[in-house]
C-alpha cells in the first residue's frame, strides 16, 4: 500500500498504480475535477463519459471492459477491432 500512497492513485480493479487523473479504470482516491477536453464540463468522475466521447471510442480494458476514446484513460488498454 506504500506504493499507492507514493503514487497517489490505485485501480480498485486490477491494482495499478499512477499520479495522473487518467490511466486506471477505477481510481481510488477519487481524483480532483478536471474539465473533460470532450464537451466541457468540469467534473471529478474519473469514468466521465460524454456524447461527444462516445462517438470516439477506440479502446477497451482488457481487465474490467471499460471503454474509452484514448488508451491511456485505462489499465491495460486493446484497440477495438475495426474502431
Amino acid at each position: 500500500m506504500s506504493e499507492a500512497k507514493e503514487a497517489g492513485h490505485v485501480c480498485e480493479t486490477c491494482g495499478a498504480v499512477t499520479t495522473e487523473r487518467g490511466h486506471l479504470c477505477r481510481p481510488f482516491p477519487l481524483v480532483k475535477p478536471y474539465v473533460c477536453k470532450y464537451c466541457g464540463a468540469e467534473t471529478d468522475d474519473p469514468r466521465h463519459m460524454c456524447y461527444p466521447q462516445i462517438e470516439h471510442l477506440k479502446y477497451q480494458c482488457i481487465h474490467c471492459g471499460r471503454l474509452a476514446a484514448e488508451p491511456g484513460a485505462l489499465c491495460h488498454p486493446k484497440r477495438i477491432a475495426g474502431a
